[in-house]
């Protein structure tokens, strides 16, 4: 239940914008400790949203700075990360920077991730000089993944393989009451001829890292580049906005 999920911090935000003519799919991570303005809170990282209020909360948070309101939620926890991926039969990636956590080497190029294998690859940051800028990127590579695997010819152009699709992953997410198996199975059948290269990701605009008042490490946001952001959303142009940033 969506309305019950609060007293813990967001570790990744994404939105999926889809546009009306359902011609690609744009994802924009916004990376954990943007500084904004929470409302009713003040001044916080944006992951302390869901901890302050929840996924209401969360949502109004990202809807002040993308301009326009967010159709439907999906949340997974960490637990049910793994079991996602799992029920995917692993998910391919290609990981742009090698690295090692937890005694779990992660080569160059692509690479199939499972469980736990999964959950590392998106949580590593202090392996990377840019830190979590790195982490976001591998998030998204993932995300990328997991979409690429759905939107496959195999899956797309069998409703009933659609539907089963969903329903292997549906345990594992929580997602609000719209957004139902017969919702996401339209949806798929509707972005039936998406290939992988008609994903695009890129991350919310920021100026780099900084420290508040209070003596934490933080992001500062570039205002004037989400105005820009905004104003993609509202017209409906984020696949040129993604393109060119």
């Amino acid at each position: 239940d969506l309305d019950r999920i609060r007293g813990q911090r967001s570790d990744t935000i994404m939105v999926v914008h889809v546009p009306a003519d359902s011609s690609g799919i744009q994802v924009m991570s916004i990376m954990r400790d943007n500084w904004v303005t929470i409302p009713g809170y003040g001044e916080h990282k944006i992951n302390a949203a869901l901890a302050f209020g929840g996924v209401p909360l969360t949502v109004q948070t990202v809807e002040s700075l993308i301009g326009v309101r967010i159709d439907h939620v999906a949340i997974v926890d960490f637990s049910g990360f793994t079991m996602l991926t799992n029920a995917l039969g692993g998910v391919t990636v290609d990981n742009a920077v090698p690295f090692t956590r937890d005694r779990t080497t992660y080569a160059a190029g692509p690479i199939t991730l499972y469980g736990p294998q999964a959950l590392g690859f998106v949580r590593e940051r202090y392996s990377f000089v840019d830190g979590d800028y790195q982490r976001v990127r591998n998030q998204q590579a993932f995300i990328k993944g997991v979409i690429t695997k759905m939107l496959s010819k195999d899956t797309l152009t069998n409703p009933g393989r659609i539907a089963n699709v969903v329903a292997s992953i549906s345990p594992y997410v929580t997602v609000d009451s719209g957004m139902d198996v017969g919702y996401l199975a339209n949806l798929g059948f509707r972005l039936r001829g998406l290939r992988s290269e008609d994903i695009t990701f890129f991350t919310s605009p920021t100026l780099g890292t900084g420290t508040s008042e209070d003596g934490q490490s933080i992001v500062l946001p570039d205002w004037d580049g989400l105005a820009q952001v905004a104003e993609a959303f509202r017209t409906d142009t984020v696949a040129q906005y993604a393109a060119t940033h």
